[in-house]
């Protein structure tokens, strides 16, 4: 179904304080980009961000102006949205799972690292993938892409409205696939987003792209070097998951406040701590791979929000090690820390997802 567009913010993710000392707006306490431990990064005057062009570890904020790109420009073509509806029924992949409502995780009294959910169970899920295809799409062509999580993303549609038409990115289809419900261990969403495997990728490339491909009348490349994956929370984990496991499929990605911690349910013994391997092993014992990223924390963002105590729940720490562990292996990377800035914070997106973007996008056929 071809749908009208609108202008829609992405939501900030609300959490509730844990009661910590100098506590800020996101009610967690509030990082210094400069704490011993973290990366060299370079701090940009207020209203800066890195530009394009660059590798490394930066620096901005506290106040965030909303990029022109982010906003609908008269004369600009806007693309066609297809809006395709998913059940599960039809899904070999994820027939879908629930947690209860009002039950967490809990922490397995033996080993505090290893999760443990007593209350999940099956239940159906329902969801929607909404496929941009810019007016700059050549009918029959094979077009780069974009997937991205907890869709649908209209910020990503406008701002790739803006882009294409400026000559910025590539004439790129996007497909924003809304999440299978629920958040973290026991649920949809964690399962889908938060397992260390190419299962995710694998559902992406067997029943979602063909849907995408028939009901949005196009054609997607099958160069890994003209396939995205994005996301913020979970989401931004599951982008790096999609190309580290089936890096022949993707090679960009694109973080906001990357769940890099020990979120992974069920257990696996292969990679106990979740996404908290990343930076702790699996980037490090692996040789580098064809893969650009960008990513984003928030110096308030998100502080062990649940029942485990196994040092592995600080978003700030977590995605520090990460730029850490990109930077020793040499890997493309720009890292954003954000001042004055809570998890996937609305404002921060509005002022840099233009400019990831464009980073995203360096390398491709010649692109500066």
């Amino acid at each position: 179904m071809l749908i009208a567009r609108a202008v829609v913010c992405f939501a900030v993710v609300a959490v509730s304080s844990v009661g910590l000392a100098q506590a800020g707006r996101s009610g967690f306490p509030v990082r210094d980009a400069h704490e011993a431990g973290y990366v060299t990064a370079t701090e940009l005057a207020d209203g800066v961000i890195p530009g394009p062009g660059v590798d490394g570890n930066f620096i901005v904020g506290p106040t965030h102006k909303v990029a022109a790109e982010a906003v609908v420009k008269a004369g600009v073509p806007q693309g066609d949205v297809y809006e395709i509806l998913m059940n599960s029924e039809d899904s070999r992949f994820y027939p879908g799972i629930a947690r209860e409502p009002g039950t967490f995780v809990e922490a397995d009294a033996v080993d505090p690292a290893r999760p443990v959910v007593t209350t999940s169970h099956p239940a159906a899920w329902t969801r929607t993938v909404a496929v941009y295809v810019p007016k700059q799409y050549v009918a029959g062509s094979e077009a780069p892409f974009i997937v991205g999580a907890d869709g649908p993303d209209r910020l990503l549609f406008t701002v790739l409205d803006n882009l294409i038409a400026a000559g910025k990115v590539p004439a790129m289809v996007a497909i924003s696939i809304q999440n299978g419900g629920g958040d973290a261990q026991g649920s949809e969403r964690g399962l889908e987003y938060d397992t260390i495997s190419p299962k995710y990728a694998d559902w992406v490339e067997a029943e979602v792209l063909p849907r995408a491909e028939a009901q949005a009348h196009v054609r997607l490349t099958r160069d890994p070097e003209g396939r995205a994956a994005m996301g913020g929370s979970s989401g931004g984990a599951c982008a790096l998951i999609m190309a580290w496991y089936r890096n022949d499929l993707y090679h960009r990605v694109l973080a906001y406040s990357g769940t890099w911690i020990n979120q992974q349910w069920p257990y696996d013994a292969v990679t106990p701590h979740g996404a908290w391997e990343f930076p702790e092993h699996l980037i490090g014992a692996e040789g580098r791979k064809p893969i650009r990223i960008w990513m984003e924390v928030g110096d308030q963002d998100l502080y062990n929000p649940n029942a485990m105590r196994d040092g592995m729940h600080d978003w700030v720490q977590a995605n520090e090690r990460m730029a850490a562990a990109l930077g020793g292996r040499g890997y493309h990377y720009q890292f954003v820390f954000a001042k004055n800035a809570v998890h996937v914070d609305g404002s921060v997106r509005q002022q840099t997802l233009a400019e990831a973007l464009e980073y995203l996008w360096r390398g491709y056929r010649g692109r500066d």
